[in-house]
């Protein structure tokens, strides 16, 4: 039988994981978790935050309508060369394995503010697209190897990420960005709430604009249905 679900092997720029690094730490726990909270409402924009269980840390949801197709949205997103002109922070972005079109693993550093030490990371995205209701979801998760650790770098090992594109009316989409991400070592309370709101904010509000060029209009996948 053919899978109702159609699962692409890919990886989109991982530096979006990173939107929020310092901001969210790795749980194995799935229980009783605090309930989301609003930190920034820009009305087609929203920020939610919460406490990670037994941290300080915070995860962070974020929710947008975008214009674009799927396709358009996605091309954009593993575009890895140019996420550096719409992800907050991002400082270095390598390719080190394209697989296909939608099948990448690369390399990323992100930029935090003294005297935190930088943060890099290695990942691998899968991307599975409903039939019935044509959303995609992304998972992406850091994977090891590949690239060795660097001096004064702190190596990201443990992250969950998921993107969530939902097709609404033609070339609108809704989205959902869900991060959790141990960011290691000592994070002090002030750049935990910069990369809390400014980080996800930033970043998305450049993602509008860059979603729109046309390279990006152009581009389709035998395996996305718009």
């Amino acid at each position: 039988m053919i899978s109702r679900i159609i699962k692409l092997k890919t990886s989109i720029p991982y530096c979006a994981i990173l939107i929020g690094l310092v901001c969210s730490i790795w749980s194995n726990s799935v229980v009783a978790q605090e309930k989301w909270k609003l930190a920034d409402d820009d009305g087609w924009l929203k920020i939610y935050t919460r406490p990670m269980i037994n941290s300080k840390i915070k995860s962070i949801k974020v929710e947008c309508t975008l214009e674009a197709s799927a396709s358009q949205l996605v091309a954009a997103i593993v575009d890895i060369k140019t996420c550096g002109e719409w992800v907050y922070s991002s400082k270095k972005n390598i390719m080190i394995k394209q697989i296909s079109p939608l099948d990448l693993i690369y390399y990323s550093e992100v930029t935090v503010p003294w005297p935190v030490e930088n943060r890099d990371y290695v990942v691998h995205i899968m991307v599975e697209q409903d039939p019935k209701t044509k959303a995609i979801t992304i998972n992406s998760p850091c994977i090891p190897g590949y690239v060795e650790e660097k001096p004064n770098i702190v190596r990201i090992s443990k992250s969950v990420a998921k993107w969530t594109i939902v097709p609404m009316e033609k070339n609108q989409l809704r989205v959902e960005y869900l991060l959790e991400v141990d960011p290691l070592g000592s994070i002090p309370p002030w750049l935990i709430n910069l990369f809390a709101t400014k980080g996800p904010s930033e970043t998305f509000k450049k993602l509008r604009t860059h979603v729109k060029k046309d390279i990006y209009k152009k581009t389709s996948y035998p395996s996305i249905v718009n």
